[in-house]
């Protein structure tokens, strides 16, 4: 089944990460903050919180799983904990990938980083990003345990 996923990770540290994973025919109009297209993000940061969260609201529209990119800087993140609540407020699967064993631009990977609060407090799961197939399945599975 086609999924429609929200993306949340931290866009400075791990888009290159995140843009290796997210390219799955299975998923359909990625959304994330930011996720299409930086500019956006960039200038509803330089506005205030408010549009920020407007943009996250915007971005979870549609969507059935959120999926949480845990990278090294992720759970330090602004708006991590905003961008979980409103995806358990809508009902969405929810799950974490980690993904500093990814290469970025340098071809460096990261340390772990430890799961957003909500993510772990909630006992959402966490898996290691291990392939293609592996993420679908895990988004499959999150979007059947919240009835999506």
């Amino acid at each position: 089944m086609v999924r429609r996923v929200f993306f949340s990770f931290h866009y400075q540290h791990d888009i290159v990460r995140v843009n290796q994973i997210r390219n799955l025919p299975e998923i359909i109009d990625e959304s994330a903050a930011g996720f299409k297209d930086s500019s956006l993000w960039e200038d509803a940061k330089k506005k205030n919180d408010n549009a920020v969260k407007k943009l996250i609201d915007d971005g979870l529209i549609g969507t059935s799983v959120t999926v949480v990119c845990i990278g090294n800087k992720t759970s330090g993140r602004k708006f991590i904990n905003y961008e979980i609540q409103k995806s358990i407020d809508r009902g969405n699967g929810i799950l974490g990938v980690q993904i500093h064993d990814l290469k970025n631009f340098s071809g460096e990977v990261d340390t772990a980083g430890s799961g957003p609060y909500l993510l772990t407090k909630n006992n959402y799961p966490i898996y290691k990003y291990i392939n293609h197939i592996k993420l679908k399945e895990w988004i499959e599975t999150a979007a059947k345990a919240a009835g999506k």
